[in-house]
């Protein structure tokens, strides 16, 4: 019998439709200031900051939910996308607009984003992997190199 589903060899299924992500994120935010930053902190039972930056194309300021990882004075962003073939949208906005406000329940901190080296991940990602283990399987999953993004105060 024929499977077709839309599940690779390891019965993970694809990535959501960007749109889908899309609409999410506006939903998350949204409620996120509905409720003046009291609720809608996590994403999947692990806490998230709310990253404001500025678009790459569009120059317009964004405000997105992310998965964070705390780390020395600085904080990790991690461009997985879930092991999905492309880097996230937002992973172009702080190559090309590294200063960025990162809001977690009510702290604020204005930090720049930086692409860490290939040397640096080799001690990155067993610091991720401990606070989100998918991470270890998205890299699996994908041939990207998955990019990680260390965030520190903005001089």
């Amino acid at each position: 019998m024929k499977n077709d589903s839309t599940a690779d060899s390891t019965g993970v299924g694809a990535p959501p439709p960007r749109w889908v992500i899309k609409a999410m994120t506006h939903t998350h935010v949204f409620l996120h200031r509905f409720t003046g930053g009291r609720l809608f902190n996590t994403l999947g039972g692990k806490d998230v900051c709310f990253v404001t930056m500025t678009g790459a194309k569009s120059g317009r300021t964004l405000t997105i939910p992310l998965m964070y990882i705390p780390y020395q004075d600085s904080l990790l962003l991690v461009a997985s996308q879930g092991s999905a073939p492309k880097n996230p949208a937002w992973y172009h906005n702080l190559v090309k607009n590294p200063a960025i406000t990162v809001n977690y329940r009510d702290r604020r901190m204005k930090l720049r984003a930086r692409l860490a080296t290939p040397d640096e991940k080799l001690d990155l990602w067993p610091v991720c992997d401990q606070r989100y283990a998918p991470y270890a399987d998205y890299r699996k999953r994908t041939t990207r190199d998955i990019p990680i993004f260390v965030c520190k105060p903005a001089p």
